[in-house]
């Protein structure tokens, strides 16, 4: 695996894992997953959403019926496979951090 996504990248990912989105609705689900550590201004959004497009770990989707002014996005194979090796990453990381003693313990340091 190449080196740790960033934070906003991971975030946009982890959001599309659920169902395709448009942008407003992926800042309001990246909001929510990080309990309002992560508030995303829209040229952030756009501008990650632009290079993952050209990354192609996400794509647009047809117009929905329902809107044709709004862009959906969703996770293609290879960012499914992306999301799934960083998940697994931090998987072990916390599990490593268990062993450790620094998560689930009283007196934890983190």
């Amino acid at each position: 695996m190449a080196g740790l996504l960033p934070q906003v990248t991971f975030s946009i990912l982890f959001a599309l894992s659920l169902k395709p989105r448009h942008g407003y609705e992926l800042m309001q689900q990246i909001e929510h997953d990080s309990n309002g550590r992560i508030k995303l201004g829209p040229g952030a959004l756009y501008g990650t959403i632009k290079q993952l497009v050209n990354d192609n770990l996400i794509e647009e989707m047809p117009f929905a019926d329902d809107s044709k002014r709004r862009k959906y996005y969703r996770l293609t194979k290879k960012g499914w496979d992306r999301l799934s090796a960083e998940l697994k990453y931090f998987e072990q990381t916390v599990k490593l951090a268990r062993q450790r003693k620094f998560l689930g313990q009283a007196g934890a340091r983190i």
